[in-house]
């Protein structure tokens, strides 16, 4: 099993470069900053679950050198320092600096992960001690004039620390072999012992659900701060183990304020430029370089060249071969922003191995029996709210990785999550219809169940629903992903697009629906127009008039639908375009760099289909050749080469010629377009 990495997020601390630098200070700054750290440490809380005795220990000779630190500071100044003082004192500030951060990592981070590695760190607090140790047995006591009580003091804390020895609670080492003994049992497909398992977790301070969940999170943030496989892979199997004593020892999660998922990180956060497909325009999963040297997302792609072109979408040059070469610089370097973000970043075949993560046969088969778990207590729920709190659990497990998909839906849940789609679900619990479409998005990602819901009676019919009627705006623009999610497979583009429920819903989505809830309707209607077919339906059931109208508020995903439109949708898709040229021309000026070389494209599109009439409605824009002009000095490639050639077509038609016959400077080609007239609306 693997880790999705959209749950690694950064890590909450990290030792700054200061903390093992010396410290440039005069004799009384340095003085000062140790007694400032040794009373931070002092004012720590010794750790909990392990290594008390450890923590306590260190903490307690912490107190004891701010009385010297404090003794130091009541002397004159011109009593400071010899050179081998003051960097004896210089030293010490490191080893009390480092001391701070190891106590602060150990109550931060995770407590399973502490567990695992309870003997190295015994040993560091062991060795920080004797640091310690070397370093008041080098202290020229009589040099900084102490009072004899606190030179005495001195003398104890040194043989406190010359005395420590590197322990581990016996009990605690108990508990690690009991940890190791059930991970291996859950190799062997042998669920565990749930009383042993509630000792374990109890013993760790893990006693409710909410604990549990906060486990879970820091063994994620952990693997962002391993370097080596076995160790990440090790912590794989622990967050396996934690989830499933979260879901069987201490009940389904309540349902929490909604995280917004994939659509949240897509919509709100702006992806690069680089990082987008151009014929998409979304996160490109799996880039890949064609011939003529651009990157494409390969699904994109594909679809582009299964359609019978030979051409680079982009330059328009005629691709020599249609050969796809990975961009793995690039994949790395969405997989890190992706991280960053925390936006889910997985493509087909990911299963394996994801951010560096291997799978681990423990936390595979700790899944399995989560997943079993849980989709038996799903189909045996007696009310609404008991169901609800189980399919939250499911949602979020369906949210990790493929491994976790494929297992819920191998279990059987897909038809038991069926029963909740419906209307009267949502009048009486909307939150449960939304778990419920989220859910389905989530296992939707996993190629095989892509199928698994369209063969499922009622599935798609459920989703369609929601989208049409669904009692929030979230669980609507959910159910507009999923849509997107399945379109994603050819065959089902087409059957998608054959059913007018769907295309109206999203529609009526992209039209009415708040701004996330739009660009998911737009994206999963631009992967619908791959089939020429439902070009057809969309353009028949006004999908131009609807862009026309959200364009001002989502100008790249409105361009490109309109683009494919006009492309692939014939006369009548240009006469409806007609009235969104006005517009597409405050794109040109004031778009991002996406939008203004989509919008030049198209309009160069509508202008050779359309004829005159439409170029004079561009030629009427106030200002439009300047403004092509500014795209030919500072836009994208092709965006300069499109507000060219558009240039071109309006000096032609100034001048009364043909405007079809305009080349682009960058093609030997000539675009051959039909001369049929085409009455446009007044």
């Amino acid at each position: 099993m693997a880790v999705s990495p959209q749950v690694f997020p950064p890590r909450k601390r990290r030792p700054s470069a200061g903390s093992f630098i010396s410290p440039k200070l005069t004799d009384l700054n340095l003085v000062q900053s140790l007694l400032s750290l040794s009373q931070e440490i002092s004012s720590l809380k010794p750790l909990q679950c392990l290594l008390k005795r450890n923590s306590l220990s260190t903490i307690n000779k912490s107190k004891l050198l701010a009385i010297l630190f404090e003794e130091l500071l009541r002397k004159p100044v011109s009593n400071f320092f010899s050179p081998s003082t003051h960097l004896c004192f210089e030293e010490m500030y490191i080893v009390l600096q480092r001391i701070k951060i190891l106590i602060e990592d150990c109550s931060n981070g995770s407590k399973m992960w502490l567990l695992m590695q309870i003997q190295p760190l015994a040993n560091s607090f062991h060795e920080l001690t004797l640091e310690l140790s070397t370093l008041l047995d080098i202290l020229p006591v009589k040099e900084v004039d102490l009072s004899q009580d606190v030179e005495e003091l001195v003398v104890l804390v040194r043989k406190q620390c010359t005395q420590s020895k590197p322990l581990v609670d016996p009990r605690d080492q108990f508990l690690r072999r009991e940890v190791l003994a059930m991970l291996d049992r859950i190799k062997k497909e042998i669920a565990p012992d749930h009383l042993k398992l509630k000792q374990i977790v109890e013993n760790l301070g893990l006693r409710d659900n909410s604990s549990c969940r906060e486990e879970i999170k820091s063994l994620q943030e952990e693997i962002q701060n391993q370097i080596d496989e076995k160790s990440k892979s090790d912590i794989v199997s622990l967050i396996g183990l934690v989830r499933y004593a979260k879901c069987v020892l201490f009940g389904s999660s309540t349902t929490q304020k909604s995280d917004h998922r994939r659509r949240k990180s897509m919509s709100d956060i702006s992806i690069p430029a680089d990082f987008r497909c151009p014929i998409s325009l979304e996160l490109m999963r799996d880039p890949v370089v064609v011939a003529s040297g651009q990157t494409y997302d390969r699904e994109s792609i594909n679809l582009w060249i299964e359609s019978g072109h030979n051409t680079c979408p982009k330059t328009g040059q005629t691709m020599a071969h249609t050969n796809l070469i990975p961009n793995l610089a690039l994949k790395n370097l969405i997989a890190m922003w992706s991280r960053e973000q925390r936006i889910p970043f997985e493509t087909e075949g990911s299963n394996e191995k994801v951010n560096g993560v291997k799978a681990t046969k423990a936390a595979f088969e700790a899944t399995k029996m989560t997943v079993s778990f849980l989709v038996n207590k799903l189909s045996v729920s007696q009310s609404t709210e008991a169901a609800n709190g189980v399919i939250y659990e499911l949602r979020a497990l369906a949210k990790t990785v493929s491994d976790s998909r494929a297992c819920i839906a191998e279990a059987g849940a897909i038809p038991i999550l069926v029963r909740y789609l419906g209307s009267d679900v949502s009048s009486e619990n909307p939150n449960l219809q939304l778990n419920v479409v989220t859910t389905i998005l989530n296992l939707s990602i996993l190629e095989a169940n892509k199928t698994r819901i369209m063969e499922t009676d009622g599935a798609l019919n459920g989703v369609i629903e929601v989208l049409r009627s669904g009692a929030t705006w979230e669980a609507k623009g959910n159910a507009a992903a999923t849509i997107f999610s399945l379109s994603g497979v050819h065959a089902y583009r087409k059957r998608l697009g054959r059913k007018t429920r769907v295309i109206k819903g999203l529609m009526d989505l992209a039209k009415d629906g708040p701004m996330n809830s739009k660009r998911d309707a737009l994206v999963a209607i631009l992967n619908l127009a791959g089939d020429r077919e439902t070009v057809g339906r969309l353009v028949e059931g006004g999908v131009i008039e609807m862009v026309n109208g959200v364009i001002n508020g989502l100008p790249e995903e409105a361009v490109t639908i309109l683009e494919a439109m006009v492309k692939r949708g014939g006369m009548v898709a240009i006469v409806a375009a007609y009235n969104a040229i006005k517009k597409l021309g405050v794109i040109l000026r004031e778009g991002s760099d996406n939008a203004r070389e989509r919008a030049a494209a198209l309009l160069v599109t509508i202008c050779r289909k359309g004829g005159s009439e439409v170029v004079a409605e561009l030629a009427v824009i106030p200002g439009i050749e300047r403004t092509m002009w500014e795209v030919m000095g500072r836009g994208t490639i092709r965006a300069k080469r499109k507000a060219a050639t558009l240039l071109r077509i309006l000096r032609r038609w100034a001048a009364g010629l043909d405007i079809n016959n305009v080349a682009e400077s960058s093609s030997m080609m000539t675009t051959t377009v039909s001369t049929s007239r085409i009455v446009l609306p007044a």
